[in-house]
C-alpha cells in the first residue's frame, strides 16, 4: 500500500511539473507574440474607433481613425463642422489613447508619399505641420522619394501663379500631420 502512495504521489508530482513547464511555455510564447505587435497593427485594427494623439509639434489630437497605412494615420475630428480630417505621420506619434487591444496584421500597400500624391493630384490647399511646432500652407506640386514640394500661398487662395509666395522642400522625415482646408 505504501509503494502505491509514493508512486501516486511521485506520478501527482510528475505532472504538476508538466503542467507548470507548459503554462511557462504558453507564456513565454504569448510574449514572444506580444513582442511582434505594431503599432499600426493595432491601429489598424481599431478603425473606426475614438482616439486621443499626441502628436510631436503638434499636440493633443483626438477624433475617429479613418484608415492606416504603413506610416501614416488617417483621423477625423467630429466635433468639427465640417469633420476635418488630418493624416498624422506615424513616427511623429508620442502617445495614443483608446486602442482596444486587437491587431490587424495584414499588409498596407499605400505609404505617405502615395497619400501626399493624391493631395497633390486633387490640388488640394493644405497645412503641413511639422514636428518642431511650426506649420506651412499650400498646395503639393510634387511628392518625391523622400520629400514633398510645397507651393506657397495663403490658407483662403487656390493654387494661382499669382498667389504662390515659392516652393518649399519638405523631408517627410519632418512632417508630422498634413490637413486639408
Amino acid at each position: 500500500m505504501r509503494w502505491e502512495q509514493l508512486f501516486a504521489d511521485l506520478e501527482a508530482q510528475l505532472a504538476e511539473a508538466d503542467r507548470r513547464e507548459r503554462l511557462a511555455e504558453a507564456a513565454e510564447h504569448t510574449r514572444a507574440e506580444q513582442g511582434r505587435v505594431r503599432l499600426g497593427d493595432r491601429l489598424a485594427a481599431d478603425v473606426g474607433r475614438g482616439v486621443g494623439m499626441g502628436v510631436r509639434g503638434v499636440g493633443r489630437l483626438e477624433g475617429r481613425l479613418v484608415d492606416v497605412g504603413p506610416d501614416w494615420v488617417l483621423l477625423r475630428d467630429e466635433r468639427s463642422s465640417p469633420h476635418q480630417e488630418r493624416l498624422l505621420v506615424t513616427a511623429a506619434l508620442v502617445s495614443v489613447e483608446g486602442l482596444s487591444g486587437r491587431v490587424d496584421d495584414r499588409p498596407r500597400r499605400f505609404g505617405l508619399r502615395h497619400a501626399v500624391r493624391a493631395l497633390g493630384r486633387d490640388r488640394a490647399r493644405v497645412r503641413v505641420h511639422d514636428r518642431d511646432g511650426d506649420h506651412l500652407t499650400g498646395t503639393v506640386d510634387r511628392a518625391l522619394a523622400d520629400h514633398l514640394d510645397l507651393a506657397r500661398h495663403a490658407d483662403d487662395e487656390p493654387r494661382r501663379s499669382t498667389a504662390v509666395r515659392g516652393t518649399v522642400a519638405l523631408p517627410y522625415d519632418a512632417i508630422a500631420v498634413i490637413q486639408r482646408l
